[in-house]
């Protein structure tokens, strides 16, 4: 399948990753649920794409709120990193677009992505 001929009901219909399951893309695209978040906020499902524009999977389902580079913008596993909250931070080149057909959202990013855990908040990642 392809993401962008593919219907709503067809990226509904993907098979779920586990809940903990750390997955490495090229895009996810934003599926808004229909259920809303304890904060009053819509839900938002996403899907993990590879670099052919094929969906592998849903993700997270239980989130509100996505953190680009994770909470906070620092990154990945940034405390080993740096060993301290850095003040200055290699640039990621997020951008977004939104699908013809289904008119969902489509993020990416100067390299893969890591999508983390299916907690309140979804964290995202660029990987080098």
């Amino acid at each position: 399948m392809d993401v962008h001929k593919m219907t709503r009901k067809e990226f509904e219909a993907l098979p779920s990753r586990k809940w903990n399951e750390e997955i490495i893309c090229d895009t996810v695209i934003i599926l808004p649920s229909r259920r809303l978040h304890n904060s009053g906020y819509r839900c938002l499902d996403f899907v993990a794409v590879n670099s052919k524009n094929e969906p592998l999977c849903l993700l997270s389902g239980c989130s509100d709120v996505i953190y680009f580079d994770g909470i906070g913008g620092y990154g990945d596993n940034w405390i080993n990193k740096y060993g301290h909250c850095p003040s200055l931070i290699p640039p990621s080149g997020w951008k977004m677009d939104c699908l013809p057909k289904t008119g969902l959202l489509r993020f990416w990013c100067d390299g893969k992505i890591k999508c983390g855990a299916a907690l309140s908040s979804f964290e995202v990642y660029r990987m080098p």
